[in-house]
């Protein structure tokens, strides 16, 4: 399950030299304008990983991972949220760019890119609150400028977490809402429609469980 959440960028400093520090997201508070909430130590093992193994998360400008603008020197969880600190590439042209419009205010958005390991949900609200996270990458963005690819990601990851309800509780779904669940756990459009296709169509029963669909998402990935 794949989410980037809207932009949130608290910018501490900014050098000319390109080295810049700020909060890629903030805990607790009020949920976002998707209905989330980010819970306190939800990057801890992710960052963890990242050490051993030497990494860190990238640092793309607007989730393009074609486009790496620089890279995060530093990562870390405070009662605040994620701080992070970072340095654009001054010698490529997006980076220089990034810098001269983070400088003058012209974008103020971070965004991140992670997997969800583990989240609770109160049924009653609707709030998502995100216990456990993969942090993969954080993005230079421009405010609205990934907002409708944001929305689609989290109605997806959402829709996903809805239809899994249903098929515990023994439901039908049609091939429509058995694509739908197929992209929110990861598959590409058109794997999505070709196994909505073969397990319906030639199976009759589109999922008496969610272990059954699970299982089968299993062996259409390998």
């Amino acid at each position: 399950m794949d989410k980037k959440t809207a932009p949130v960028l608290e910018i501490k400093s900014l050098k000319d030299s390109g080295e810049f520090e700020g909060y890629g997201s903030t805990f607790g508070g009020e949920p976002d304008a998707y209905g989330d909430v980010i819970a306190p130590g939800a990057y801890v093992d992710s960052l963890a990983t990242h050490k051993a193994k030497g990494t860190m998360p990238k640092l793309f400008w607007q989730h393009n991972s074609a486009e790496p603008i620089g890279k995060w020197l530093s990562a870390k969880e405070d009662d605040h949220g994620l701080l992070l600190g970072g340095k654009l590439n001054m010698d490529v042209q997006r980076g220089r760019e990034a810098h001269a419009l983070l400088k003058a205010g012209d974008i103020d958005g971070l965004s991140i890119g992670y997997h969800i390991k583990e989240y609770s949900v109160d049924t009653e609200s609707g709030i998502w609150t995100l216990e456990k996270l993969d942090l993969i990458e954080v993005s230079v963005v421009s405010v609205g400028a990934n907002e409708n690819a944001v929305v689609q990601s989290v109605k997806a990851a959402k829709a996903a977490h809805d239809l899994t309800e249903r098929l515990k509780a023994g439901d039908r779904l049609t091939e429509r809402e058995f694509e739908m669940w197929l992209k929110g756990l990861g598959l590409t459009n058109s794997q999505a429609e070709r196994a909505a296709r073969l397990h319906l169509k030639g199976q009759g029963d589109p999922a008496a469980a969610a272990d059954d669909g699970l299982a089968f998402l299993r062996a259409l990935k390998g």
